[in-house]
C-alpha cells in the first residue's frame, strides 16, 4: 500500500496501567503491585510506563469505592469542582489522577491508559472502548486478539448517549478498559490474572512495534455495541422481584432471541425477552451493578473498520 494512504501518528511515549480503580477487583490490584516491584514485564524501550493503584483507599479496604464510584467521576463537573471539606474522597482522587496523567483533553495528557477491571459476569477477556474512530486502539485490539487466538477476547463498544460515562481511563488520548471475568469481588483467581497479564503484555508489544516503525494495514474488529441497559423487575417499593433466569445466567455474548427467558420471578413466573430482534447480553448479573439498577446490557453485533497506521518519524 502506498505510504500516503497510512494515517501518520506520533509515537506513544507515556503509558499508565491502572489497577484498583475498583478496590475489590483483585487481578488488576495484584498485577500493578507486582509491576511496582518489578516492571520488567511491562517496560519497553523508549517508553515511560507507570503502573498505578488508582484508588488506594478502596484497595486497602478491599471495597469497590469509599464514597462514590471513581470510574464515573472524570467529567468536567467533577474535575473542575472546588475542593471542600465535604468533597467525596473519589472526587478528590479523580482530580489528583487528572493532575498526574492529564489534564484530560490536553496535549500533555498521557498517550495511553490501560485500566484493569474484573467482572463477576462470565465475559472472559473484554476490551471496552467508547469511540469507534480511534484507529490506534482498534489496531492494538486487532493485534492482541490475534496474538491471543484461539482464546477469545470480545470488544464492547459503549458510545450510547444515555449510558456512556467518563471513566478513569478517559484522561488519556487513547483510553482502553480491560475487563476479565468471571471473578468474585475480593477474590483472586490465577487463571483470570494470567489472562489479564497476557492481554497487557501483548498490548505493550504492539506499542513497541508501532514506535519502531511497523506499519499496520487496514483491518476490522468485530464488536458488541451497547443499545440498552435492562433493570431487574421491581416491586412497588423498589426492591427486585426476580433474578436472572438460569438459562441466561453465564451466557454473556450468546444470542438472546425474542421470547427467550431472562428473569425468574420470586413468585414462580418466567419473564421473557420482549424485543423484536436478537441481541447479545453482557455484564449478566454483574454484582457491582445491582446498585446501578442494571441486570445486564443488551448489545448488537457490529464491525468497526480501522484505517492503516504508522508512526510519524520526527
Amino acid at each position: 500500500m502506498a505510504l500516503s494512504h497510512f494515517v501518520s501518528m506520533l509515537p506513544i511515549k507515556r503509558v499508565a496501567i491502572f489497577g484498583g480503580t475498583h478496590g475489590n477487583e483483585m487481578s488488576g490490584v495484584y498485577l500493578v503491585k507486582q509491576w511496582l516491584k518489578n516492571e520488567t514485564e511491562i517496560q519497553r524501550a523508549g517508553l515511560e510506563v507507570r503502573p498505578v493503584i488508582s484508588n488506594p483507599r478502596a484497595v486497602e479496604k478491599c471495597t469497590r469505592y469509599i464514597d462514590s464510584d471513581l470510574n464515573r467521576l472524570f467529567g468536567s463537573e467533577y474535575l473542575s469542582a472546588q475542593e471542600t471539606d465535604s468533597m467525596p474522597y473519589e472526587v478528590r482522587r479523580a482530580q489528583e489522577l487528572n493532575h498526574m496523567f492529564g489534564p484530560k483533553g490536553s496535549e500533555g495528557a498521557f498517550d495511553l491508559i490501560l485500566d484493569l477491571h474484573n467482572t463477576t459476569s462470565n465475559m472472559g477477556g473484554t476490551f471496552i472502548i467508547g469511540d469507534s474512530r480511534d484507529d490506534f486502539l482498534l489496531q492494538m485490539i486487532h493485534y492482541v486478539k490475534n496474538a491471543l487466538a484461539p482464546t477469545v477476547c470480545s470488544v464492547l463498544l459503549n458510545d450510547h448517549p444515555d449510558l456512556k460515562y467518563a471513566p478513569t481511563r478517559s484522561i488519556a488520548k487513547h483510553p482502553l478498559g480491560i475487563e476479565v471475568g468471571p471473578q468474585p469481588q475480593g477474590v483472586l483467581r490465577y487463571d483470570i490474572l494470567d489472562k489479564m497479564k497476557k492481554i497487557v503484555t501483548h498490548a505493550m508489544d504492539f506499542v513497541q512495534l508501532f514506535n519502531e516503525g511497523r506499519e499496520f494495514p487496514p483491518c476490522s474488529v468485530d464488536a458488541y455495541k451497547v443499545i440498552e441497559a435492562v433493570d431487574y423487575p421491581r416491586c412497588v417499593d423498589g426492591d427486585i422481584a426476580a433474578a436472572v433466569h438460569p438459562r441466561l445466567q453465564d451466557q454473556d455474548w450468546q444470542p438472546l432471541k425474542p421470547g427467550d427467558p431472562i428473569f425468574a420471578g420470586f413468585d414462580g413466573r418466567t419473564i421473557a425477552y420482549q424485543g423484536e430482534n436478537t441481541v447479545y447480553p453482557t455484564f449478566v448479573n454483574e454484582a457491582a451493578y445491582y446498585e446501578k439498577h442494571q441486570a445486564f446490557f443488551n448489545t448488537i453485533k457490529v464491525q468497526i473498520a480501522a484505517r492503516p497506521i504508522h508512526v510519524f518519524q520526527t
